[in-house]
């Protein structure tokens, strides 16, 4: 009988009940991880890694002295950094910044220069003249030279206004688009559609 009073159940330690609360919190974070973004917060990314990235391009044009430009393929739902070189305009990447960046299925994007001054009825340079693939017509060519970009970003700090639109293929979810525009003395905003909205009233 005695033997059986002494007998009692120890509870769980300090230690294991840490470790428990541990393990459920790195389970809890790894099944978050995996879990699908919201479309509208994919979109925003997307967007403002753009903006950071043509900051970036911008910056190291002006100082390194060289000549940037973008393009993109809303069919393919990309773009391209390009760079000036002897032998024509050549993928480039920059620190980390790919060279070709692919947008998600379920997003679009566009780039619209006809409001910015040099639109496209008004191109500072027009096919066949000094960012051309022509001009390079005699320089041997070791590597395929890539179509010219449309916005220009060059050493002079100039940088071809527009505006990069970012928006998710299926409107219906209510996900907001965004956009990047670069305005005529060169600077960069990023928005909204409310913002946007705003600005075009």
């Amino acid at each position: 009988m005695r033997s059986l009073m002494r007998q009692h159940h120890q509870g769980f330690t300090l230690l294991e009940v840490l470790l428990v609360l541990v393990l459920l919190s790195i389970s809890a974070v790894a099944v978050i991880s995996t879990l699908p973004q919201p479309q509208d917060e994919q979109v925003k990314q997307q967007a403002q890694r753009l903006f950071q990235r043509l900051q970036l391009f911008n910056e190291e044009a002006m100082l390194a002295g060289k000549d940037f430009g973008i393009r993109v393929d809303e069919d393919k739902k990309q773009y391209v950094f390009l760079e000036l070189q002897a032998d024509g305009w050549q993928r480039v990447s920059l620190n980390q910044i790919p060279e070709e960046t692919t947008l998600p299925e379920d997003m679009n994007v566009k780039l619209d220069l006809s409001n910015g001054v040099w639109g496209s009825d008004d191109r500072l340079f027009e096919p066949g003249t000094l960012f051309d693939e022509d001009m390079f017509a005699d320089v041997e060519k070791k590597k395929k030279v890539e179509k010219p970009p449309q916005v220009f970003i060059l050493s002079s700090g100039e940088i071809t206004p527009g505006v990069f639109v970012l928006a998710p293929v299926n409107r219906a979810l209510k996900a907001q688009s965004w956009y990047v525009q670069i305005q005529d003395n060169g600077s960069l905003q990023l928005m909204d559609d409310k913002d946007w909205n705003e600005i075009k009233r």
